[in-house]
């Protein structure tokens, strides 16, 4: 595969291709410097966390692959998508999780007053994730949450809740694909500089889960650790072999990323 670039404004951020879609390649420090300067550019920005299941659940989902196609940063957020860097000899730096990001959002916004904003989990969870960060991180400025268990009729009284409250960062945890498939939808109507799915954070960041033991996550095993803790994740891991198979194909074929 060679590397894409992919045009993040003025300047390009360069990425290399899996299954035919992009992945930044960026660590975490230099993802953070970039929503640095999303934020003061003030212009709607779609950041991505990819992880395998999101690129295995792109090749049939062309919704999604079009979101993918177009995000202003995609980062990679799983050991399959680093494994399958390395193997195609076009290595990423590090996995750059949901997770780690909102945490490192929260920091700063203690230091740099960004305006955070928590949507999504179940009813109470990102409110108890805000909480906590406001404990660990005084100053924080996480200017609203709401659960992710809302209908289609709630969602204007939604995107005028987050309107008043002007965040700088909207932290969306509704599930792939459907956190990305709201953003895409709604993000221009927000105005807000920057908007990132982040799945299961504020589980983690709540307490209600625990994330993996450092060994774990060194050893690349958090998956592992997520599927014990809940069983109910097993359809998202069933997709791993699919991707490994996918990518051995793509390998053979070396097929050219598919801009349509």
């Amino acid at each position: 595969m060679t590397d894409l670039q992919t045009q993040a404004d003025a300047k390009t951020v360069p990425a290399i291709t899996i299954l035919g879609l992009p992945v930044h390649r960026v660590n975490m420090q230099e993802a953070l410097d970039i929503v640095d300067r999303f934020v003061r550019e003030r212009k709607p920005r779609h950041i991505i966390t990819a992880d395998a299941s999101m690129l295995v659940m792109a090749q049939e989902d062309r919704e999604l692959r079009s979101i993918l196609l177009a995000a202003d940063l995609i980062t990679p957020d799983s050991a399959g998508v680093l494994w399958a860097a390395r193997r195609q000899g076009t290595p990423l730096a590090e996995r750059v999780s949901g997770v780690e990001l909102v945490e490192r959002f929260c920091a700063l916004s203690a230091q740099k007053g960004y305006r955070l904003y928590f949507l999504g989990a179940a009813p109470g969870i990102a409110a108890a994730a805000a909480e906590r960060m406001r404990r660990r991180y005084p100053g924080v400025q996480i200017v609203g949450a709401y659960h992710g268990f809302f209908g289609p009729t709630e969602n204007e009284a939604i995107l005028d809740e987050i309107r008043r409250c002007q965040p700088d960062i909207l932290c969306v945890a509704l599930g792939i694909p459907k956190q990305e498939k709201w953003i895409a939808t709604y993000q221009r109507a927000l105005g807000v500089p920057v908007a990132i799915g982040v799945g299961g954070t504020f589980d983690v960041l709540s307490g209600k889960v625990r994330r993996a033991p450092q060994w774990m996550r060194r050893l690349h095993l958090e998956w592992l650790w997520r599927l014990l803790n809940n069983p109910r994740k097993l359809g998202k891991v069933l997709l791993l072999p699919r991707f490994v198979k996918l990518v051995w194909r793509s390998q053979r074929t070396q097929q050219p990323l598919k801009t349509g």
